[in-house]
């Protein structure tokens, strides 16, 4: 293990940039994630776990460690100060790493029975949450429109709980995405808060794909114009409508019931 004593550390200023930087981490084709529970799932699921960097002085499972590195990751350690500037978190847990998120193609989709589709969703919370509700329920994909925050961000990452690495995650047009769908004998169901919109336990989601929109504009004019039909979420008290986290993992729960 290779301990990092300046600041001006290239593998320092890589993983820094990973937390911080969005077009870098596309560009460089890693995430940075935090943890020994997430390095425990990354190397589980097989994904490739490039660079780890502890914090020195801390407590961190060796086994864990040793199986990073069989893997094929370089492992370093940092004083706490410096390590704190590869986070991007003021309390970061002692271990940091790096590696490849899982590439899911359009192809991912065939034979898809239950996707979500995200409609330039925003939030990082609330799409971490979406992925590890799609996981838990076992959805087939999940897949974001171009306008979606990015999945390899670490506040979703973090969010996801470990659901990054097993969760299928697709970025698709719109167009192209419904068009995919549909190809794969998929009804396409926009939630949207229209009046010509169907309760949700009047239309069977057991096979479908569900659109969920934009936090604050909801499902855009170009989903509600390819979806076959509009779907609403009966509600009784005040409110206008859900958290998009929320409404999601409603119909995730709606989409996993078995006839």
């Amino acid at each position: 293990m290779t301990t990092i004593e300046s600041r001006q550390n290239g593998t320092l200023k890589h993983l820094a940039r990973l937390a911080r930087d969005k077009k870098y981490r596309q560009n460089a084709g890693e995430m940075l994630c935090e943890g020994e529970k997430m390095l425990g799932e990354a190397l589980s699921s097989g994904a490739r776990v490039k660079t780890v960097l502890t914090r020195e002085g801390a407590a961190v499972d060796a086994a864990l460690l040793r199986r990073a590195e069989q893997a094929g990751a370089v492992l370093f350690c940092a004083p706490a100060a410096l390590f704190a500037q590869a986070s991007d978190v003021e309390t970061p847990q002692p271990v940091l790493f790096a590696c490849e998120p899982r590439a899911c193609g359009a192809d991912t989709l065939a034979g898809a029975r239950r996707v979500l589709v995200l409609d330039s969703l925003q939030d990082p919370g609330n799409l971490g949450t979406i992925l590890r509700t799609a996981d838990a329920f076992a959805i087939d994909a999940v897949v974001l429109t171009p306008g979606c925050v990015d999945p390899c961000s670490p506040k979703v990452v973090r969010a996801t709980m470990g659901a990054i690495f097993r969760l299928p995650v697709v970025r698709l047009p719109l167009a192209d995405a419904i068009a995919r769908l549909h190809a794969e004998g998929l009804p396409v169901y926009a939630a949207a808060l229209t009046d010509d919109a169907l309760p949700v336990g009047r239309v069977p989601l057991t096979e479908s794909a569900v659109i969920i929109g934009n936090e604050g504009r909801g499902v855009s004019e170009e989903a509600l114009a390819l979806s076959d039909r509009r779907v609403i979420l009966p509600m009784q008290g005040c409110a206008e409508s859900l958290n998009a986290g929320v409404a999601a993992s409603i119909f995730l729960w709606e989409m996993s019931k078995r006839s």
